[in-house]
């Protein structure tokens, strides 16, 4: 391969990002009317087929599970920051049918959207700023799917240092093909719509797991990326311990 075409290599992958960052921007903005396939597409300026399979490859999900993520997303926000019904909050984030809309909304999040509003309100749920960028307190589990939803197969909390590979100990992970979700967050980084996601973030897709066992999985956080799916679970409080507290590097 000549110089030439190397340098076209990585230039066509970051070109067709881009093009899936401007269709995953349409879902944000679109989130609550109907969004067909057709139309994310063009907004990417690609052809059908082309983006549904690249969309995947990129994001791990496919463009429609992606979209129902960000409007579980938005009610999550919505149901937090505002005083509005959950009939209204349904509705607002495309939804024609309230049960259809609780029912998907407890499977994901892992509750209720009423319990998840009164926890809310009291602090018990969702992630907390951390005091320092360099040590954060890390929730990982084990989940069915590329996006964080759902009760976990296997999860714990362990602080560890921003920008350091580190190892977890996930215990008594069954048999099956597993996710592995990493995330933690920081105040490092200004408001905007998406701040209550979680900022740092890593993923481990298809590990397999042949008998029940203790699962050890190396993982390093990195900022999130705009192609990353909404965390959508209501995680346990985050709140970083004392700066003074020495972070481990490496955890059983």
């Amino acid at each position: 391969m000549t110089a030439a075409k190397r340098r076209a290599v990585p230039e066509a992958h970051a070109a067709t990002r881009e093009s899936i960052e401007r269709a995953i921007e349409h879902i944000w903005e679109r989130y609550s009317e109907p969004v067909s396939l057709d139309e994310l597409s063009k907004s990417a300026l690609l052809s059908r087929f082309h983006f549904a399979r690249t969309f995947r490859e990129i994001t791990g999900v496919t463009p429609g599970r992606f979209l129902s993520a960000v409007r579980i997303h938005q009610a999550k926000r919505m149901l937090v920051d505002t005083p509005r019904t959950i009939t209204d909050i349904s509705s607002a984030v495309g939804y024609q049918s309230l049960g259809s809309f609780t029912n998907y909304f407890t499977q994901s999040v892992g509750m209720p959207p009423s319990q998840f509003r009164h926890l809310a309100e009291g602090t018990a749920v969702g992630l907390h700023p951390s005091e320092n960028c360099s040590g954060l307190r890390v929730y990982v589990g084990v989940f069915p799917t590329p996006i964080l939803q759902s009760p976990p197969i296997a999860a714990k909390i362990i602080d560890a240092a921003y920008g350091h590979p580190f190892d977890c100990v996930l215990p008594d992970v069954p048999p099956g093909t597993w996710f592995v979700h990493a995330v933690a967050s920081t105040r490092a980084t200004g408001p905007d719509r998406r701040t209550d996601q979680p900022l740092f973030v890593d993923r481990r897709d298809a590990v397999t797991v042949g008998a029940p066992r203790d699962l050890r999985v190396s993982l390093r956080l990195r900022p999130r990326r705009p192609t990353d799916p909404p965390v959508l679970l209501a995680l346990p409080d985050l709140r970083p311990l004392p700066t003074a507290r020495p972070i481990a590097g490496r955890v059983g």
